[in-house]
């Protein structure tokens, strides 16, 4: 080892990065161009979609952190590939840094073999090709340990897994899997599943959700049997799997090269460099202490005096750089830990207090209930964290169950906001308790005596220009002033900005632009326009024919078919539209359409929405068509005629009398009919419907809204209310004429 500068010793090499896109690349691009700019640099940067190599390097060298090495980036060399298909490299390399990986705990376990293992292994016969012989970094992580404890030395990992075999296993589990994925026992579960959902909307829709369950299984179950197989052999999850099984190929590699493989811990924000608190996404502990800060982290299943080893990107870039400055000989691997934990620990519990101090001192805003409540910690052990999550679970399960089969009302919906809010906390809880439970028991002490070394062996002013000494971290300052006001800045802009735009979510209606398609607003009736529905109707039509006994033996009757015309809706909208109809039979249609001329309008009006009517004819200004598509009986919609251009109902079939035969002239339009119908008429009137604009009420009119560019969500069942929020639609309350209208943005919440 020499006693030059580093920047001298690496001045004039030619040195290949990948992973510049991530963060610590992005960190260690950035501390080369500002501390080593006489070397020189390719990068091998992955065209992603339309965007080429050279476009997303140009913009990776915009960034604020490299506003003062300008004229060095660009001298930055960009090699167009990937590591699924890694070009032929440079000829003349002195040094490779391989910092490209999947960085994932939980990928599907091909992905993580594909990234970490193949392209490990292609990228050094690359350089092999080269017929040069540069210096091979390797940057993997010091968890390839596993589920080991005690002292970790910087050492090859024991241990006498089948390289080869687990590599061919891993490979083809996206096919056995997807294979798997087609069975009947998995098919008919996600079906009967997703038909109990969505039966009321059609079949269509039903198999669609079935499919997307299908692939949601393939992915998880990709996930699952990598965990489950990299935890049978001794290592935490199928990223320290395959990562440690990517360090077994480079030390083949080894037997004839110059190789150094360099093993951080957990990867932080900066410290100092390029400025303090410098981070690019949200890496390990950033989820956790996001959801402390906002009160819904109750418990963590770690002990209170484990050791979190956690270093600063700005200390990992800096030892990269003294590592490559220091080739080892060949055939004999240089491994470097850049941790924490073995010469000053952080300890979980002094985590914990660091973290609640900063939010006790800078509270998220908790909206009108105050700042958020910060749970206050035990420590009491896994084993009741688990119990705690489980018994939330069931009774959140529960309370779901409940919600879901509610009254349509305000308060469901309040109610279905609050429970999905809890749930996705849950779900959140269960991940990150899953994937961190073994990080969070781990009694692993990184040794970090050769990197200590290689610290101390350079000059006083390398020291300071690349400091990796983690033994001087003040983890009260880094913590308080330093990391967590850095990863909770954008959230809070993220907020405030939320807040500035919280006003009425409704559509803004342009008039359609000339040369341009038409466009329709396409309106549902009962539960949208009008707050009624179909019994209600018949009743009011058929009991203004009838008088004294007649109408109390038709009400009693109605009564007690009433619960299983409730199941029939529920089950299938059209069987329930045809069961309700038949009560017609008998009535002269053209009675029907007297009484609605004579008397419907003002039964209409006071139920219609005002809010409605301004919409339509909001509409009708802007040039839109205004179709009405209704379930209903035609009689019924005639008092609405002059808000439409067209009206399509039910038709009563009569018959040669004109006596109603209690069927129906055609299929009701519901579910995905209404859908197919849309796209009929669309194509005959030259209508965009990517333009054009639905409202509706009720999950059983999704095909509706989303054939539209434009849905909007009114009054919705709790299940459309979800899908409305899942898919940030737009939420309209329109009450009735004497009442008030509310519209909910997207996320849900009143304005």
């Amino acid at each position: 080892m020499t006693d030059a500068p580093v920047a001298a010793r690496l001045d004039g090499q030619h040195v290949l990065l990948t992973g510049v896109t991530g963060f610590v690349g992005e960190a260690l691009l950035h501390l080369l161009l500002t501390e080593v700019p006489g070397a020189r640099l390719t990068v091998l940067v992955r065209p992603k979609g339309s965007t080429t190599a050279q476009a997303r390097t140009e913009a990776l060298l915009r960034k604020p952190i490299f506003a003062d090495v300008q004229e060095a980036a660009s001298r930055v060399e960009v090699l167009s590939g990937d590591l699924s298909d890694v070009p032929a490299l440079p000829t003349d390399l002195d040094a490779v840094v391989h910092c490209a990986g999947d960085v994932s705990f939980d990928p599907p376990v091909d992905e993580g073999f594909r990234t970490n293992v193949v392209g490990t292994r292609d990228l050094l016969d690359r350089i092999r090709e080269t017929g040069s012989d540069p210096h091979y970094v390797h940057i993997s992580t010091a968890y390839v340990a596993g589920r080991r404890r005690g002292v970790i030395p910087e050492a090859p990992v024991d241990h006498d897994v089948d390289l080869e075999a687990e590599l061919a296993w891993g490979l083809a589990q996206r096919t056995a899997i997807e294979h798997r994925s087609r069975t009947s026992y998995v098919l008919e579960s996600e079906r009967r599943k997703a038909e109990k959902t969505h039966s009321r909307a059609g079949l269509l829709t039903a198999a669609a959700a079935t499919e997307a369950a299908r692939k949601e299984w393939v992915k998880a179950e990709l996930v699952r049997v990598g965990t489950e197989r990299a935890r049978s052999l001794g290592w935490t999850d199928c990223y320290t799997f395959t990562k440690a099984l990517g360090e077994r190929v480079v030390e083949r590699y080894a037997e004839q090269h110059r190789v150094s493989i360099v093993r951080p811990s957990i990867i932080e924000s900066a410290l100092v460099t390029p400025y303090p608190g410098w981070i690019e996404g949200f890496k390990m502990a950033e989820p956790l202490i996001l959801a402390y800060g906002r009160g819904e982290l109750p418990e963590f299943p770690a002990s209170a005096d484990t050791v979190i080893d956690i270093v600063p990107v700005d200390h990992v870039v800096a030892a990269i750089v003294a590592v490559l400055a220091s080739p080892p000989e060949p055939g004999s691997p240089a491994y470097f830990h850049v941790s924490s934990g073995g010469r000053n620990p952080l300890t979980f519990r002094r985590l914990y207090d660091d973290v609640r101090s900063y939010f006790d001192e800078h509270p998220f805003a908790g909206g009108d209930r105050g700042a958020a409540r910060l749970p206050e910690w035990r420590f009491a052990g896994a084993q009741a964290v688990e119990r705690l999550l489980v018994t939330s679970e069931r009774a959140h399960k529960v309370a779901d169950y409940v919600v879901g089969h509610a009254p349509r009302s305000d308060r469901a919906r309040d109610l279905a906001r609050k429970l999905d809010q809890q749930g996705r906390r849950l779900e959140f809880l269960r991940r990150y308790l899953d994937l961190y439970n073994e990080y969070a028991q781990a009694e692993l002490h990184f040794s970090d005596a050769r990197t200590l070394a290689l610290f101390e062996s350079l000059s006083p002013e390398d020291r300071e220009r690349f400091a990796f000494d983690t033994a001087v971290v003040d983890w009260d300052h880094y913590l308080k002033d330093v990391h967590c006001p850095a990863v909770t800045a954008p959230v809070r802009r993220m907020d405030e900005a939320r807040r500035a735009r919280k006003r009425a979510a409704d559509p803004t209606l342009k008039p359609v632009a000339e040369g341009s398609g038409a466009v329709a607003a396409f309106f549902d009736m009962d539960g949208t326009l009008l707050s009624s529905n179909v019994i209600e109707t018949y009743l009011w039509l058929r009991l203004r024919e009838q008088h004294g006994g007649e109408r109390v033996a038709e009400l009693g009757r109605m009564v007690a078919r009433l619960p299983g015309l409730v199941r029939a809706e529920r089950r299938e909208r059209s069987a329930f539209l045809r069961s309700v109809y038949r009560e017609y039979a008998g009535a002269r249609l053209a009675d029907l359409e007297a009484i609605a001329d004579a008397h419907l309008t003002d039964h209409v009006l006071s139920r219609l929405s005002p809010e409605a009517v301004r919409r339509i004819r909001e509409h009708r200004n802007a040039g839109h068509r205004t179709v009405l598509i209704t379930g209903a009986i035609a009689p019924l919609t005639r008092p609405l005629a002059p808000l439409f251009d067209h009206i399509e109902a039910a038709q009563l079939a009569v018959d040669h009398r004109g006596v109603c035969t209690g069927f129906l002239a055609t299929s009701p339009l519901v579910g995905e009919s209404r859908a197919a119908w849309m796209r009929g008429y669309a194509a005959e009137h030259g209508i965009d419907l990517a333009a054009s604009y639905g409202y509706a009420d009720s999950h059983s009119d999704l095909p509706l809204l989303e054939a539209v560019g434009k849905p909007v969500a009114v009054r919705p069942d709790v299940p459309l209310f979800r899908h409305a929020r899942r898919n940030r639609w737009t939420i309209v309350d329109w009450a009735s004429s004497t009442s008030s209208s509310r519209t909910l943005n997207p996320a849900g919440d009143r304005s």
